[in-house]
């Protein structure tokens, strides 16, 4: 079983994650792509035997001195600023950014390729080698931070629940699979085996990697610990336990049952926020949350705080195939208790919206809100109220056909502009979940500048 990671900063192109040894992935929810598979149980435990040869050092040093370049750039606080005020929702032209990236088509010059070879700091120079070509080759509306983030050590107790997961691969370089997963939930006795997770931060792992840090950039960047931004989405673990189908039919069949398992969802959530607000390690300095920058004039200072000074986002993607009504009563309703306890609330990702708009849209602190290739984008546009950003997602079959069509391409984006433009809402476009590029990286470089052209022009 993957070990995954308490956050989202990383999936795949943000920041390195919190990093955690504890064996349960559904600790908050699966989402980088980074981290290599297999059990890492026991890794922070060696940080202080961690040996990085000359040759990592230099490879790590010159991959910062790079990535600090970029970073140093004056454009990168004109874009900051930009993205501020476009966040408090002055008048600003649409917003453009590409994430969740199929990294092994990307890599044919080896230019991606790690040279260190300790999970830890490899993560860390994965994330800066994919910072430098993204700003090289599809750099949009991307930001490139004055610092080098360094994950916070955080472990996990987990849920209590591993799910059994069988994977089907189609090419094998791929993390792109179809799933099949056990079901774990068949009896209510069988909630009793979900735990309520405990958060430990590693204080003597914190106190070596904040040691190798300083060695590792001084004279380059400065560095900062990354903390935590929290994953909501319940439905997404759930499914994970019991499968999509039967999550649906236990929702017809016995919903005090499913309400009881979001009863012990909503528990162990309000509980980590308290952990990780007490041991202030949320991240509140992170201005990448589930694939969106959220610059804002008014943001915390960048030290590692509570859940009141942070980002987090929420979902609940199998419930495109369900009704509104199962949306308000088994989603909304418990959100509605974990969402005050955040600042900002990112919402959606893949699932259908339009037509549940006023439901989510009144959750409480939402300031985004995902239109993904399953809703109407016009419909979507109509409904959202003015205070939050259109957060439209457009489809990434466009990279996926046998050819690349750019007037198809052009057209698409067009017509979410257009729909924005004429409801007066703050709109951002961000390609993600690109599963595959057919071996072509030009196709994501050229759609970053087709997009870029499209929101410039005035009409």
């Amino acid at each position: 079983m993957d070990n995954f990671v308490l956050s989202n900063i990383m999936k795949d192109a943000g920041a390195p994650l919190p990093y955690t040894v504890g064996k349960n992935p559904y600790a908050v929810r699966v989402l980088s792509r980074s981290i290599p598979p297999g059990d890492h149980s026991g890794q922070t435990k060696e940080m202080k035997k961690v040996k990085l040869t000359s040759d990592e050092i230099l490879a790590l040093r010159e991959t910062a001195r790079r990535y600090a370049e970029i970073a140093s750039l004056p454009e990168q606080t004109e874009r900051r600023l930009g993205w501020e005020r476009f966040n408090t929702l002055c008048p600003e032209r649409p917003r453009v950014l590409l994430d969740q990236i199929p990294w092994n088509e990307l890599n044919p010059d080896g230019c991606l390729d790690n040279h260190v070879m300790d999970p830890y700091w490899a993560q860390v120079e994965t994330w800066m080698l994919r910072e430098i070509y993204k700003w090289e080759h599809m750099r949009a509306d991307m930001v490139v931070d004055p610092w080098i983030k360094v994950p916070l050590p955080v472990e996990s107790s987990g849920w209590g629940l591993e799910a059994r997961v069988t994977r089907l691969k189609m090419d094998r370089t791929s993390d792109v699979a179809s799933q099949h997963m056990e079901n774990l939930i068949r009896e209510p006795e069988d909630l009793e085996k979900i735990r309520v997770p405990v958060l430990t931060l590693k204080e003597e792992e914190k106190a070596e990697i904040a040691r190798w840090a300083d060695v590792l950039f001084e004279g380059i960047l400065p560095w900062r610990f990354t903390g935590l931004v929290m994953h909501l989405g319940a439905w997404d673990t759930i499914a994970y336990w019991m499968g999509v189908e039967n999550l649906y039919m236990e929702l017809m069949d016995r919903p005090e049952m499913m309400h009881a398992l979001m009863e012990k969802m909503t528990e162990g959530y309000l509980s980590m926020i308290r952990q990780a607000s007490d041991l202030r390690i949320m991240d509140t300095a992170e201005h990448y949350c589930h694939c969106s920058h959220t610059y804002r004039p008014d943001d915390p200072p960048p030290d590692p705080g509570t859940s009141h000074e942070a980002w987090a986002f929420g979902l609940a993607q199998p419930f495109t195939a369900v009704s509104p009504r199962i949306t308000e009563e088994f989603e909304c309703a418990y959100m509605k208790r974990i969402f005050p306890h955040f600042r900002h609330i990112y919402y959606g990702c893949c699932d259908r919206l339009d037509d549940r708009l006023e439901l989510v849209s009144a959750l409480p602190n939402v300031r985004k809100i995902s239109c993904s290739p399953w809703s109407h984008r016009e419909a979507f546009a109509e409904k959202l109220p003015k205070q939050i950003i259109m957060s439209n997602k457009p489809s990434p079959a466009f990279l996926a056909e046998d050819t690349f069509d750019e007037e198809a391409v052009r057209a698409d984006l067009r017509r979410t502009i257009q729909a924005a433009r004429k409801n007066g809402v703050q709109l951002e476009m961000i390609l993600k979940d690109i599963s595959t590029v057919r071996y072509e990286p030009r196709r994501l470089w050229r759609f970053s500048e087709i997009a870029l052209e499209e929101c410039m022009r005035g009409d």
